[in-house]
């Protein structure tokens, strides 16, 4: 009987397609559709309209009032339970008109925000104010309508097919794979069986190992020890020259500083905060008083900055924290007296032997803080951009013309070294800029 060699193929592809027809209907993979409404109210009982509220609110209100908590002037919500709407009209058009006049009510509020006019609007309407009045009183756990009132907004697959049914499609068309393989298979066994072919199971024939086969080669031993030692003397190289180089270094600060809202979405610029960096060495770690420039009136975020990593709550409490820091109580607009120091953790450090002057570079060579710190304004956390080595430092010195165009101090020596090189344009590199003892003295 002629015996012929026999593999279990379509046992295994049959294991396989078990094993996708589960994974193909497991919980990780099922998906439910679901529609969501989210539906606001327009206008208010009073007729104000909340929308055009809320755009003049940000423009006119925001920098000393929030809806729901003390600023430099009162929260707002409820006022209108608190106060008349004639004389919140009269109020907030001409303060100070009312308290020269003796109101009671307009004195009580002068005297409790130490004797603080509020500032005058008399360029809006009674209409204008309805409309701010309207936004202010809408509830806390209320949604806010967009800039076009109401609005519904359903969430659907985007495809006229459930994807539940393309599953089960493709479930069957491979579960009829399997069973025409099985089918197939069982088919040529016995039409093997009825011609007398007998299968039977591949057996592994023996082979000298392959570790007995390397060591005999003594020609193969001795390429793979001196590929091994090249190999490894490059590793070793490379692993020292990263002493004391960290790029992509990212720690974790005690407050959470985020330069892309800062720096990016305010367009806050870097030399506000960092202003020794235009006339020191160093750019200087700014004080929590150039914080709270800002943020003495910003407790919290907006809702549109907060990211799927980072909520809006978890901005909140690292306001909290600089408050606790400086001591700054928002409930009387004042402060306490008791700070605590914010040990932030340096992230550029150069070392001793190098010499670097932010001024110089900044003011002088004009050069933009991205250069060297990278898309700082899209950075979350800050990080080493550059890898700040001698090398990045001289090559930058040999591609950067030096800006001598209305410089005084310039021109003479750019006369002569232009005259030197045979050249308009001289690079930090021709002007000295590769000396050891410009850095290193």
């Amino acid at each position: 009987m002629k015996q012929v060699k026999y593999r279990h193929s379509a046992s295994r592809l049959l294991i396989l397609g078990t094993v996708f027809l589960f994974t193909l209907f497991s919980p990780a993979f099922a998906q439910e559709e679901a529609a969501v409404a989210n539906t606001a109210v327009e206008e208010t009982s009073d007729g104000g309209d909340v929308a055009k509220g809320k755009e003049l609110f940000n423009s006119l209100c925001a920098a000393c009032h929030k809806r729901y908590k003390k600023m430099t002037g009162p929260a707002l919500y409820g006022v209108t339970d608190r106060r008349d709407r004639e004389w919140l009209y009269s109020w907030i058009k001409n303060s100070a008109a009312m308290i020269a006049a003796g109101d009671p009510q307009a004195v009580a509020i002068y005297e409790e925000y130490n004797k603080t006019a509020m500032n005058a609007f008399p360029q809006l309407s009674n209409a204008d104010i309805d409309d701010i009045l309207a936004y202010v009183m809408v509830p806390k756990a209320a949604p806010m309508p967009p800039e076009g009132g109401v609005q519904s907004v359903a969430v659907s697959s985007g495809s006229g097919v459930s994807t539940d049914i393309v599953l089960v499609a493709l479930a069957v068309v491979f579960l009829m794979l399997v069973v025409i393989l099985f089918l197939v298979n069982k088919t040529l066994r016995n039409f093997a069986a009825a011609n007398g072919v007998e299968l039977y199971e591949e057996t592994a024939t023996q082979r000298t190992p392959i570790w007995k086969a390397f060591i005999q080669n003594q020609f193969l031993v001795l390429v793979s020890v001196v590929f091994l030692l090249l190999t490894s003397g490059y590793f070793v190289y490379g692993y020292f020259m990263q002493v004391g180089i960290d790029q992509g270094y990212e720690p974790i600060q005690p407050i959470h500083y985020s330069h892309r809202i800062h720096a990016g979405e305010n367009e806050i610029d870097c030399k506000y905060c960092h202003s020794s960096a235009r006339v020191s060495k160093h750019s200087g770690i700014p004080s929590l008083n150039v914080c709270m420039n800002c943020h003495k009136s910003i407790g919290e975020v907006a809702e549109t900055t907060a990211t799927e990593e980072y909520s809006k709550e978890f901005y909140d409490g690292e306001i909290q924290k600089l408050y606790k820091a400086v001591g700054w109580d928002e409930t009387s607009q004042s402060y306490t007296g008791k700070t605590e120091p914010v040990k932030w953790v340096r992230i550029h450090n150069l070392p001793d032997f190098a010499y670097f002057n932010h001024s110089q570079h900044v003011m002088v060579a004009g050069v933009e803080c991205q250069k060297c710190h990278g898309p700082v304004e899209e950075m979350e956390i800050m990080y080493q951009h550059a890898p700040l080595t001698m090398g990045w430092c001289i090559n930058c010195h040999r591609e950067t013309n030096v800006k001598v165009a209305g410089n005084e101090y310039y021109e003479k020596i750019h006369e002569e070294l232009s005259k030197k090189y045979g050249i308009d344009q001289l690079t930090a590199a021709q002007m000295g800029g590769l000396e050891c003892g410009k850095c290193h003295y």
